[in-house]
């Protein structure tokens, strides 16, 4: 499945435990699916040939934001799409939309800000100029 506009996407199935007693996915999981869906996007983004740059790179979330629209059941196969928002200074912001993956009904947007940080000075720091390029190119 394609999304416009988002060059990552990634498949996953609600599990058991994920689900309340309402039998629909509790709320805080949908920032664990993003979670997993990032962990994937930089996997399949594979910037290590960046270098000390990138590998060193330490980014801190400073905001999430989930958009519920429509909850997901147990068994659901879920879409994960991923994107890079925007690229700040210093920020990075990303986008991942959670899709039901047979139906294809959009069930949650969720935006992740981090800072790009210096950890021994604990301060945000700018993201170097060969990253910005690396990762504007993912921006969908």
């Amino acid at each position: 499945m394609t999304r416009p506009g988002f060059p990552f996407s990634t498949p996953f199935r609600v599990r058991y435990s994920e689900i309340d007693g309402q039998k629909i996915v509790f709320n805080s999981r949908y920032l664990e699916y993003g979670d997993v869906a990032l962990t994937e996007f930089w996997r399949w983004a594979n910037l290590a040939d960046i270098g000390p740059d990138w590998l060193d790179a330490e980014f801190n979330v400073v905001k999430a934001t989930v958009e519920y629209r429509k909850s997901f059941r147990f068994d659901d196969m879920v879409e994960a799409f991923v994107r890079v928002g925007r690229v700040g200074n210093s920020s990075l912001t990303m986008q991942v939309d959670l899709c039901h993956a047979e139906t294809r009904d959009h069930h949650a947007s969720i935006e992740i800000v981090s800072a790009h940080v210096d950890l021994a000075a604990r301060k945000s720091r700018p993201i170097p100029d060969n990253v910005r390029a690396r990762l504007e190119s993912l921006t969908g």
